[in-house]
């Protein structure tokens, strides 16, 4: 299946060069494949995997291991943010 896989912030720097620019990349992950099972390859340090959304929907930390992703999603991440 296909999805969007977007990453932001710092955690752009694991997406392949070419796709850096845009933040985001079309994937193709197995039926069923959970978020972790999504991230694994891209190896983001688990303490800069702060928001998780799919779809725009938030996904609770307790929920990223069984949470599947459907055939046309979007899995967007975000770091945490330090702000003033």
């Amino acid at each position: 299946m296909q999805i969007t896989f977007k990453l932001f912030a710092s955690l752009t720097d694991h997406l392949p060069p070419d796709k850096r620019v845009g933040n985001q990349m079309s994937l193709t992950v197995p039926d069923g494949a959970t978020i972790a099972q999504i991230i694994e390859p891209f190896n983001l340090p688990p303490k800069l995997v702060h928001l998780v959304l799919i779809n725009g929907t938030y996904v609770a930390p307790a929920d990223r291991a069984e949470r599947a992703l459907a055939d046309g999603d979007a899995l967007a991440i975000w770091p945490p943010i330090a702000g003033g």
